[in-house]
Formats: structure tokens, C-alpha cells, sequence
């Protein structure tokens, strides 16, 4: 049996097909653990090297604008290990540029959905705080969504969409099937560090909602799911597949 695998992969120099938003958490502390708290660095360079790779441009924005700053625990480079095996973050963190990315970012509310193609929501331990009743952003989000555009949100992202509606003020989730940071992968993370970590679980309070359907995947495993430009991702390791969605998507605009 013969197996051939042939896809497209961006060669240097060439002309980028387009522009796609990341958005992150900007630094907080969490009320629960009194952590510092920002965005999961593989949430980023994950779909990054995927978007990079179609030959898209990416542009990184925040809450807040400024520097951003990595969960502890997702940092490849972090004495606890934790995410020692991730060696695509540990690539980036030797760019220059990269660096720079994070270290001047703009107010998402200095861009405008019309000037991108796809929009993907960085997850971490910090949307829970910033994301969720941020109005700028459930509208920038949702100008993404209605114009048609792939929409994307991964791990504790998903948050935004518990509350985030449309311009008729029906929720964007509303009749669609998406996924986000489980309640058994919630529950793995709290017995890890002996508290609980979040104030509440986006699995939990999706459940609560009617006419929407919230799945979930075997814990920690790579589970993305698309609903016409809607696309969500589990967890961290959830956030390529996410972006491929993405990408097929325009590449099938195109």
C-alpha cells in the first residue's frame, strides 16, 4: 500500500494570502489562588506556527495593550517542567520579534474586523477575569462572526461565549455545538495543586445554557470543533486543530 501526503507549506519570501487577529489575555491575578495570571504561550505559538505555515499574516492584540505575560506553568522554560516538552514555544521564545510581539501589543479596541480575515481568542488562566463581561471584545468578536469571517476560541477562551451575542442580542452560541476547557480537566488541575484553581468551570455553566450544545473530549486530548464559522478548541493542546480549522475555512473563501 502506497501513502502520499502532500500539503501546502509557506516558503520564505512569498506573498502572504492574508491577515488573521490573535487576541490574549493582558496580566492579571487571579482572585481564587492570587496568582499572576496571563496566556498560555502554546495557545499562541501553536496556531501560530499553523497560521505561518498556510502563509498568513498574524497580528497579536490584548485587553489591555503593552506587554503580555505567559502562564507560569505553560512556559517551556519554567522550574516546574510542566511544559518542558513544548519545544515549538521554546522555538519562538528565541525570536527576537516574537519577543517584541509580546512585549507591545495594541488595545483590541484599536482594530477593526474589517481590516482581518479570521479572528482566534489565545486562551489561558487570565480570560476568566478578562474575558468573560468584556463587552469590547464580545463585540469585536462578534463583528467577526456576522461578517462571516472564522471565529475562534480555545481552552478557557471559550468563556467569552457563555455571554457573547450577536447584534440581534441572540448569544453567538445559540443553536451551535462548541467545546471549551472541561469540567474533568478542571478537576485534574485543582487535585494538582491542592485548591481550586477557577471561580467557576465553563463546562458547568455552558450545561446551564438552552439551546446550545457544549462537548467535551477524553481530557487533555486535541478536540476542536467547527459550526459553520464558529470553531472552538478545548484545551491547549486543542489549539492547532483549531487553527487548521481556521485555515480551511478561508481556504475555502478564497
Amino acid at each position: 500500500m502506497i501513502t502520499e501526503i502532500n500539503s501546502y507549506v509557506h516558503f520564505h519570501g512569498a506573498p502572504t494570502k492574508g491577515k488573521i487577529l490573535m487576541v490574549a489575555s493582558s496580566p492579571s491575578v487571579s482572585q481564587q489562588t492570587g496568582w499572576p495570571i496571563g496566556f498560555w504561550v502554546a495557545e499562541l505559538t501553536h496556531p501560530l506556527r499553523v497560521f505561518q505555515e498556510a502563509g498568513y499574516e498574524v497580528e497579536l492584540v490584548s485587553t489591555e495593550g503593552g506587554k503580555l505575560e505567559m502562564d507560569t506553568y505553560s512556559n517551556p522554560t519554567d522550574a516546574s517542567g510542566y511544559s518542558a516538552h513544548d519545544v515549538i514555544s521554546l522555538g519562538y521564545m528565541q525570536q527576537s520579534w516574537f519577543n517584541e510581539m509580546l512585549t507591545n501589543t495594541k488595545k483590541l479596541t484599536e482594530v477593526k474586523a474589517d481590516e482581518y480575515d479570521a479572528i482566534f481568542l489565545v486562551g489561558g488562566q487570565g480570560p476568566i477575569y478578562t474575558y468573560r463581561g468584556n463587552h469590547e471584545l464580545e463585540k469585536l468578536f462578534a463583528d467577526f462572526y456576522e461578517a462571516g469571517k472564522p471565529s475562534a476560541a480555545v481552552c478557557h477562551s471559550t468563556t467569552l461565549l457563555l455571554e457573547a451575542k450577536k447584534s440581534n442580542g441572540e448569544l453567538i452560541v445559540a443553536g451551535k455545538t462548541w467545546t471549551g476547557f472541561a469540567d474533568a480537566e478542571e478537576e485534574f488541575a485543582d487535585q494538582a495543586v491542592g485548591m481550586k484553581i477557577q471561580p467557576y468551570r465553563i463546562e458547568t455553566e455552558a450545561q446551564k445554557l438552552a439551546g446550545t450544545t457544549f462537548k467535551v473530549a477524553a481530557p487533555f486530548s486535541s478536540y476542536a470543533i467547527q459550526d459553520g464559522n464558529l470553531i472552538t478548541g478545548q484545551q491547549q493542546n486543542s489549539g492547532a486543530a483549531a487553527a487548521e480549522l481556521v485555515v480551511k475555512a478561508l481556504e475555502k473563501k478564497v
